[in-house]
C-alpha cells in the first residue's frame, strides 16, 4: 500500500551516523574505480589518490553524497568479483572519510561488499538491482543502520539493452520498487532510511526514459524520496546529435531540473558544480510563493 496522502511531505533521508535533509534538492557526486565506467574511461582505476581527491572537490563544489562504485553497471558490462570489487572501493571510502564528513553511498548489489563499504564508512547502499539479486542486501541494510537506494532494474547490465519491453511501463516500474520496499521493510530498515529510483538507461529504451521523467511525480507519489541518475546517459546522445558521453552537460542539466520539478529529491551527478547551480535555481523557482517547505510538486501526492 502506498503511504501517500496529500499533506505528507518527504522532509529527510535517515542514514547511518546521521540525517540528510530533503528540504533542498541534494547531489550526489559519482566516482566509479572501474576500468570500463561510460563516464569516467577509468580515470580513477588503480589510482585511489586521483579518486579521492576528485571526490573532495566534488564536496567543495555543493555535493551532499559521494557515490563510489566498483563494478560497472553500463550496458554490456561483465561481472565482477566480490573481491575484486571490494579490494577496489574500500581504499577510496576510507581516504573520502579521512578527510570529510560527507556521507559516502556504496554502489553496489552486493551483501558483502556493502557490508565491508559501511564498516569503512560508508553510509548508504545504492543497489541498482532493487535488492532483487543478492537476497542478503535487505538484512545488512537492516543491521547497519545504513540508508538504501531501490533501484528498478529490467534484466541485467549484460542483456538489459536488448531490446527492453513493457506492457505498462510505469506500472511494471511501481510494482518492481514496491517489492523492493516491501523486502526493505520486512528486513528491519525504517520507512524513512529507503529511497527508490526508476532507473533511467537500465533496461529502457529512449521512449522509456523520457516517459520515467516525465511521470516522475507517479513514482514520487509511492511516499519515498526519489533518486534520479541522467548523468551523461546514452539517452541525451541521441537527443542531442550524437553528443559523446563528455559532451552532454546542456541535456543532463535540462533533465536534472524537470526531475526535480516532477519529483527528484537526490541527483545524481557527475559535474556536481553545474548540476548543484542548477538544482539551486530550480529549488528557487518551486519554492517561490509557496508557504510550504518544499514545492507543491515536490510533495508526496494521493
Amino acid at each position: 500500500m502506498d503511504r501517500s496522502a496529500a499533506s505528507v511531505t518527504i522532509p529527510r533521508l535517515r542514514m547511518k551516523d546521521g540525517v540528510l535533509d530533503l528540504s533542498r534538492t541534494r547531489i550526489m557526486g559519482v566516482i566509479n574505480v572501474t576500468p570500463d565506467s561510460f563516464s569516467d574511461v577509468g580515470r580513477f582505476f588503480q589510482n585511489n589518490s586521483k579518486a579521492i581527491e576528485a571526490a573532495l572537490h566534488m564536496a567543495e563544489d555543493g555535493a551532499d553524497i559521494i557515490d563510489v562504485g566498483g563494478e560497472s553497471t553500463r550496458p554490456g558490462a561483465g561481472a565482477v568479483s566480490q573481491e575484486e570489487e571490494t579490494a577496489r572501493v574500500l581504499p577510496v571510502i576510507e581516504g573520502i572519510r579521512k578527510h570529510s564528513g560527507i556521507p559516502v553511498s556504496i554502489d553496489t548489489f552486493k551483501s558483502a561488499t556493502a557490508r565491508a563499504a559501511i564498516k569503512a564508512g560508508a553510509s548508504m547502499i545504492n543497489d541498482t538491482t532493487g535488492l532483487m539479486f543478492d537476497p542478503a542486501m535487505a538484512e545488512v541494510a537492516a543491521k547497519t543502520g545504513a540508508a538504501v537506494v531501490i533501484m528498478h532494474i529490467k534484466g541485467t547490465p549484460a542483456d538489459m539493452q536488448a531490446d527492453p519491453q513493457y506492457t505498462d511501463l510505469l506500472g511494471e516500474v511501481k510494482g518492481y520498487l514496491k517489492a523492493g520496499i516491501d523486502r526493505a521493510l520486512k528486513a528491519g530498515v525504517p520507512e524513512d532510511s529507503i529511497s527508490i529510483d526508476p532507473g533511467i538507461g537500465f533496461g529502457k529504451t529512449l521512449e522509456h526514459n523520457l516517459e520515467l521523467i516525465a511521470r516522475l511525480g507517479e513514482l514520487a507519489g509511492l511516499g519515498y524520496p526519489v533518486v534520479l541518475g541522467v548523468s551523461r546517459k546514452a539517452f541525451i546522445g541521441k537527443l542531442t546529435g550524437g553528443a559523446p558521453v563528455f559532451d552532454r552537460l546542456e541535456g543532463t542539466i535540462s533533465a536534472s531540473v524537470l526531475g526535480i520539478a516532477n519529483g527528484a529529491n537526490i541527483i545524481r551527478a557527475h559535474d556536481v558544480k553545474a548540476v548543484r547551480r542548477a538544482a539551486d535555481v530550480a529549488d528557487a523557482i518551486l519554492r517561490a510563493g509557496s508557504p510550504h517547505p518544499l514545492p507543491l510538486s515536490r510533495r508526496v501526492r494521493g
